[in-house]
């Protein structure tokens, strides 16, 4: 899990620890109690297993970044409901209220969740955030240049790098419009699931639905995956081979300052490695 998570219900940043204390406190902890109580010590690690993954089920954020994100130290210690609804925060309060609504006690923002002045910190969640993703019980996607009646296939959002592993990673996700509007007002629960979603993000993306539906990150068909990412851009120009780590489910040092050349040099050596296929050179 994240190291940091927003508590929805108070808007509060919380670290481990506090993730901690507040199941602790919880009903569900002392349920948890209960049944351990009454049970086998070998049913002990089934019970706990199922309440921990269940109380502490997050879901992610999907955005194309605008001006004035809130970053983590805006928002530590205070909570973000009490913010001024303005620009970056107002986006994320309709995040976490959204994901409340849905009765997740847990949110994660690449914005404010992560301590940017750590270099040590950066690296890991980059390298993490890809199983964050997917380990998600939802992603929340704002496409906040598409009106309530209008279609996502001119959306900056597709054309972003970071985006696409927000795409692919994880299992379950929901589009939502300008105005925080599930998209289209589709009843579904899961994008991924719908038929014409689907068939419009493989028309937009130019990715095949199966791939959509349920990707796994490997260097298999390495050649496709970085066609898919050639139409994209990053801010920072070695953000654009950093952001492909997780989908070839690759660990690699981020060296923020290097050219984009050296960090795709770096990626591409790195494949090529591991999968023996050369033809990906000509992609």
């Amino acid at each position: 899990m994240p190291p940091r998570l927003l508590y929805t219900h108070t808007g509060i940043l919380c670290n481990r620890d506090a993730q901690l204390s507040h199941f602790m406190a919880s009903p569900q902890y002392k349920q948890l109690l209960s049944l351990c109580a009454a049970c086998t010590k070998d049913q002990h690690m089934k019970h706990i297993r199922t309440s921990i993954s269940g109380y502490f089920q997050f879901v992610t954020f999907s955005h194309r970044w605008g001006e004035d994100e809130p970053l983590l130290r805006d928002i530590e210690h205070h909570p973000i409901y009490a913010l001024s609804s303005e620009a970056g925060v107002g986006k994320l309060q309709a995040f976490c209220l959204h994901a409340c609504e849905r009765d997740y006690l847990w949110a994660w923002s690449d914005t404010c969740c992560i301590d940017k002045d750590s270099s040590a910190e950066l690296q890991e969640a980059i390298g993490s955030m890809f199983a964050w993703y997917r380990r998600s019980a939802l992603t929340i996607v704002h496409l906040s240049d598409v009106p309530d009646n209008g279609s996502f296939g001119k959306s900056e959002w597709f054309r972003r790098g970071w985006t696409l592993q927000e795409l692919l990673a994880p299992r379950t996700v929901l589009f939502y419009t300008q105005n925080w509007s599930v998209y289209k007002n589709l009843g579904s629960s899961n994008h991924k699931t719908d038929v014409a979603v689907l068939e419009e993000l493989e028309k937009v993306t130019g990715i095949e639905s199966c791939f959509l539906s349920a990707f796994s990150p490997c260097v298999d068909d390495a050649r496709s995956k970085l066609q898919w990412a050639s139409k994209r851009c990053t801010t920072r120009p070695e953000d654009i081979a950093y952001s492909l780590f997780g989908i070839f489910n690759l660990h690699l040092p981020v060296l923020y300052g290097e050219s984009a050349e050296n960090a795709l040099g770096r990626l591409l050596a790195e494949i090529v490695s591991q999968s023996g296929d050369i033809s990906i050179l000509d992609w």
